[in-house]
């Protein structure tokens, strides 16, 4: 009986077997499949990382280029508002340099000046012999023993004119507008001069402008009108002289 039983719950035995088998070859081949796609799924993120990092490395070289190119733009901005500053007063010390000017037929509505006219200034109210100059930009005009001074919180400038026919000392107080930085001939470093506001009366022209103050005293005339007053008022003929010249005004007229 023993024999019969073993004989008949052995051939059962081998379909489970095999079957078992192969449901764990299948396993094994799906484990084998995702453990591929797994792999292939690291491969792409590994690339993409790589794309990443190139891209990175890329802006960080852009943005150092623009960074350059940015300071590079402002350092030619600085040194074109550094020439413009230096140069914000023309060269004085070239008094008969005058840049060419349009014909007088077609200034018609402009008054005709010469190269040295009478202009009456106030303060002091008197009538100096003046260089026009259509070279400078800011008029000037002789200036002694500057002090600089403060009053009531505001900035002040106290200076001697010459007379111009006794050649006494007349101080002046004026309140102080600016600066400007002016390179004279044969002179490497540029110059701060204090700048003040006067009425100037020029023939028909009556109007308040800036004079740089400066020691003009190695000039012949002490006061140089530039073009801050010249510009759409009137034209220069250099081989004119004392084109304006009045009689009505109270004070002698200076030596010509």
């Amino acid at each position: 009986m023993l024999t019969m039983t073993s004989s008949i719950f052995y051939p059962r035995k081998v379909p489970l077997l095999i079957i078992t088998v192969f449901a764990l070859l299948l396993l094994l081949s799906a484990c084998d499949s995702q453990t591929t796609a797994l792999s292939e799924r690291e491969a792409r993120i590994r690339a993409r990382e790589s794309e990443l990092v190139t891209l990175f490395a890329e802006l960080v070289e852009q943005k150092k280029s623009l960074q350059q190119h940015t300071a590079h733009i402002t350092s030619e901005s600085d040194s074109i508002d550094a020439t413009v500053s230096e140069h914000d007063c023309v060269c004085e010390a070239q008094p008969e340099t005058t840049l060419p000017h349009e014909p007088v037929s077609k200034k018609d509505d402009k008054i005709v000046l010469g190269g040295v006219e009478q202009v009456h200034l106030d303060p002091p109210g008197l009538e100096f012999s003046a260089r026009i100059d259509t070279g400078a930009q800011t008029s000037s005009i002789n200036a002694l023993n500057i002090v600089e001074f403060e009053r009531d919180g505001k900035p002040f400038v106290k200076f001697n004119l010459t007379h111009p026919i006794t050649g006494e000392k007349i101080e002046l107080t004026r309140r102080l507008r600016r600066y400007v930085r002016v390179k004279e001939l044969g002179n490497r470093e540029s110059l701060r001069r204090p700048v003040v506001r006067m009425r100037v009366m020029l023939g028909n022209i009556d109007e308040r402008i800036n004079f740089t103050l400066e020691n003009r005293s190695r000039f012949k005339h002490q006061v140089l009108i530039g073009r801050n007053l010249l510009q759409d008022l009137a034209v220069v003929d250099v081989s004119k002289k004392y084109t304006t010249l009045k009689n009505d005004l109270p004070e002698t007229r200076g030596t010509k």
